[in-house]
């Protein structure tokens, strides 16, 4: 069990004298994780917040970059009394001082998406798209929002894996950007910052995906485990599975959260709050994202923006309504909420007719991106740079386990997950993992 100490004097005049990004601009205190939750000091912390992307995946446009954007939406953030936003496409090349603070102000967290459609993971081809560009982008961004205390967490991929067998074999890849991104914000940062992977709900593959992104050695291993779950149509927590997904999923060792929720196949009265908050579900999971705020062309969001450039009026549906009773009804609970008080790994799953990976060794860091680990990033090519995801060499190799850990255990070792525990990597059969370890078949 690790120290709980957030930072030692000899720790930060070491961190200054390494070159660490120091710099702190907004006034929150940070979200750590211990165990299989998150804290803000010593309270238990819940995700209770919406996903926010004005104009959706294709308008391209990074809303933390201009207050004329986010400053409105704030607003309606604080009537709807949420408190963390996801947002899935930034630029890295631009200033978020603006809009971070005026987050903080209203006490929200933010989990950012690290890639964007020109740098990213390629599940049909992944190896050519892990390279040193694409971790440049992926620091530069961590070096843009790390320097905000409201800056919650990263994702190192979003459904990277799906419902293709062929696509699982990206995840060595996804994993060792999680392992890269961790390594970077120890190295370079005076704060622990969290790193997870954002899941698809696939049912051939949920529980795989969720035992290798928490095995190996600690350097290896997420900070938490988020999937995105569409199955609650204004239904109840048995109709909808859910009670099957939180067995599944007790005693896994990380916190788990919803990174995307919702079903408009019903009128939606946003029943998932209820459960989220309720004592069914707050020992395995911290709560979760409604999806979305902006009405897109999925029909999904709460609230309608007419201007093309997001810079015009926010007319509220009634759904906006609903989802801010639902907020107010059903409150984050006092107390632990049953969490445990200790991380722990499991172990890795093993190739079956789901899951097309045999290893357990991830690819090295490429050679190219090492120097950022001590000079920083630089600045980043934003959302319109030359992309990288053909940059890369055909085949990489593979890094030794522990390739990612820090000399001296960086921040990340004091603070960022209480009570975690070393393991070293194990193999399981597919039964044993899906049966004995969690505790019943997936849906």
């Amino acid at each position: 069990m690790r120290s709980i100490s957030l930072f030692s004097a000899l720790a930060a005049a070491s961190a200054v004298q390494a070159g660490t990004v120091q710099t702190r601009q907004t006034k929150i205190t940070p979200v750590t994780a211990k165990g299989n939750a998150f804290y803000v000091g010593d309270q238990r912390f819940y995700v209770r917040g919406v996903d926010y992307q004005p104009g959706g995946s294709s308008a391209n446009l990074d809303p933390l970059a201009d207050a004329d954007i986010c400053r409105p939406d704030i607003e309606k953030f604080k009537k709807l009394g949420i408190n963390v936003i996801r947002v899935y496409s930034t630029d890295n090349s631009k200033d978020h001082s603006t809009c971070m603070n005026l987050l903080a102000d209203a006490g929200i967290y933010v989990v950012l998406d690290a890639n964007n459609p020109l740098y990213s993971i390629n599940r049909e081809k992944p190896a050519p798209s892990y390279n040193a560009e694409y971790l440049q982008s992926v620091f530069a961004t961590i070096d843009e929002f790390g320097k905000y205390d409201n800056t919650m967490a990263f994702f190192s991929g979003n459904e990277v894996i799906h419902d293709l067998v062929e696509t699982t074999r990206a995840a060595r890849f996804v994993k060792a950007v999680t392992r890269d991104m961790r390594q970077y914000i120890r190295t370079r940062f005076n704060r622990p910052i969290l790193v997870g992977y954002s899941a698809a709900d696939v049912q051939e593959n949920r529980m795989q995906t969720a035992a290798y992104f928490n095995c190996g050695t600690e350097d290896e291993r997420s900070d938490f485990f988020a999937f995105n779950d569409y199955s609650w149509c204004t239904s109840d927590f048995i109709t909808s599975g859910w009670d099957k997904k939180v067995q599944n999923f007790t005693d896994y060792g990380l916190p788990i959260f919803l990174s995307e929720y919702g079903c408009i196949q019903n009128k939606r009265d946003f029943g998932e709050i209820a459960a989220l908050m309720s004592p069914n579900m707050t020992s395995v999971y911290s709560g979760g994202l409604m999806y979305e705020y902006t009405y897109e062309e999925n029909k999904f969001g709460i609230v309608t923006i007419a201007d093309k450039a997001q810079k015009g009026p926010r007319t509220e549906l009634d759904e906006f309504d609903a989802f801010a009773k639902a907020m107010s009804n059903f409150p984050a609970p006092t107390g632990s909420g049953g969490a445990s008080a200790t991380t722990h790994s499991v172990p890795c799953p093993t190739k079956d007719k789901h899951w097309d990976v045999d290893s357990t060794l991830l690819p090295a860091m490429p050679e190219g991106a090492k120097k950022y680990l001590t000079d920083g990033a630089g600045k980043g090519p934003g959302l319109n740079g030359p992309g990288s995801q053909n940059s890369g060499p055909p085949e990489v190799e593979d890094a030794a386990p522990g390739s990612g850990a820090v000399a001296g255990g960086g921040n990340k070792q004091n603070a960022a997950t209480k009570g975690r525990m070393d393991n070293a990597p194990l193999l399981v059969s597919g039964a044993v993992l899906m049966v004995t370890l969690l505790g019943a078949i997936a849906l």
